[in-house]
């Protein structure tokens, strides 16, 4: 039996700079792990099986199972597994638990099975699953360019407390995608906006929030007209500098002080909204 964490994940920034030829976008982003994740559990079986906690949470639409599926193409190994997934993190959130969790698998079938595949085998498998997958791989806080399978590990964040708030709005089929096509060539920037973070990161400058930025909220707000609601519910109980990660609809504030993050996070539960305090990650080191 193995057990891989799988944390959740921050989008510090995220630029579309152009689309490219091939249907992809080319994307600058900063991102960083954090301390809310899933549990996968791996046992050896004859066939590839899975369970989850979460009725809503379905293994032939998730890229667990074709993470599984592709170790074994590529392998042309027979081994099966019961793959168990503790769901933590909310589907289709903007917070990448379907990315981290293929992550997971990658390298916990990699080892039940006695693969041996290398971190550069791995990193290349996962670019073939989804845009993200590849940072899972490495965690804690990293530069991800093109259309998110190259990523270049940053200097780590000091520990910095996170409130998420999960709005309550239609879980669309492929969100991302959808948002990605109401994206105009006015929304496009040039990187340099990432690039402000990453030298502030490098020189110990540290991260404050005019360095947070994230392209989607140019469409997601219009996408999702709640999201307006819960962003201004937040800032009216106490937040400040609310910003979308990913697609969303997950929005988040960082705050340095742990009890101040703590008293925030209780009023938000106590308006009846799904919050959830956790905190930075240094590293999960798969690879």
């Amino acid at each position: 039996m193995l057990t891989v964490l799988a944390p959740a994940k921050l989008n510090l920034t995220l630029e579309v700079l152009a689309k490219r030829q091939d249907g992809f976008h080319e994307i600058r982003s900063v991102i960083q792990s954090i301390n809310l994740g899933d549990s996968l559990t791996f046992r050896l079986n004859q066939n590839v099986t899975f369970k989850s906690n979460m009725p809503d949470w379905i293994p032939e639409e998730s890229l667990v199972a074709r993470a599984a599926g592709l170790l074994q193409e590529v392998s042309g190994d027979t081994k099966g597994a019961t793959i168990e997934v503790s769901k933590r993190i909310p589907l289709v959130s903007g917070l990448g638990g379907d990315s981290s969790d293929a992550a997971a698998t990658l390298h916990g079938l990699n080892k039940l099975w006695g693969l041996g595949l290398s971190p550069r085998e791995l990193l290349g498998l996962a670019a073939r699953l989804g845009s993200d997958v590849a940072f899972f791989l490495y965690g804690g806080t990293a530069l991800v360019t093109s259309k998110g399978e190259m990523v270049t590990p940053l200097p780590p964040l000091p520990t910095i407390w996170v409130v998420l708030v999960v709005p309550l709005v239609p879980k669309l089929p492929r969100k991302t995608e959808q948002l990605y096509a109401r994206l105009k060539t006015s929304h496009y920037t040039d990187g340099q906006i990432t690039e402000r973070l990453v030298e502030a990161l490098k020189t110990g400058g540290g991260l404050t929030p005019s360095l947070l930025y994230n392209t989607f909220e140019n469409v997601a707000f219009t996408h999702f007209p709640q999201l307006g609601v819960y962003r201004k519910h937040m800032v009216q109980v106490g937040a400040t500098n609310v910003h979308l990660t990913g697609s969303g609809p997950t929005l988040y504030t960082m705050i340095k002080d742990k009890a101040q993050a703590g008293e925030l996070h209780i009023r938000l539960q106590q308006q009846g909204l799904a919050s959830y305090l956790t905190e930075t990650l240094t590293t999960i080191d798969q690879i």
